[in-house]
């Protein structure tokens, strides 16, 4: 429906703007940019049936006796301590769960939290670094995938359907 296209990743909103700019500019190409997306696992409970999701399009509805699994990374944030409230808000805001707070210094802390990779690659650094003043650095690793609530959310364009946009979200949001 909406081309060929390709994907790929950037650090944050900042470069992706910035190669979109510049792919405008200079080859003339109408961009569209869509949200990014992470590997879902759809399991059958009574059968030990596991299928992969590596698009929104391909995420099925889901019935009673399925459930969607969702990949988690254990974080650790290095900050300054005077930022620990607005981190901790910010990974509260994000679905994380806090596991840790070690005090290194009197004015250096680390938080662990383990949170839905997908919130970490939608505009997580980007809202990090601007709540701390840029001086909060962190890290990721995949530690597991874990059930959530989750549902496609469908985009209709002049109510027809526009596959390419649609994106899987918790069912609070």
């Amino acid at each position: 429906a909406m081309g060929f296209g390709f994907r790929c990743g950037f650090l944050g909103l900042l470069h992706m703007e910035i190669v979109q700019e510049r792919l405008q500019r200079e080859y003339d190409i109408d961009l569209i940019v869509t949200a990014p997306s992470v590997k879902y696992r759809v399991r059958s409970k009574g059968e030990n049936l596991e299928t992969v999701v590596d698009a929104p399009s391909k995420m099925p509805d889901l019935m009673r006796d399925q459930e969607c699994l969702e990949p988690f990374v254990k974080m650790e944030i290095l900050t300054p301590s005077d930022y620990n409230g607005q981190i901790i808000e910010l990974c509260q805001e994000r679905r994380g769960i806090l596991k840790d707070i070690k005090y290194l210094t009197p004015t250096r802390s680390t938080i662990v939290y383990e949170i839905p990779l997908w919130e970490v690659i939608t505009d997580f650094f980007d809202q990090l670094k601007s709540r701390t003043q840029g001086y909060a650095s962190m890290e990721y690793s995949i530690i597991e995938y874990r059930p959530s609530d989750l549902v496609r959310l469908d985009v209709k364009i002049n109510y027809e359907l526009a596959t390419p946009l649609a994106c899987i979200v918790h069912r609070d949001n």
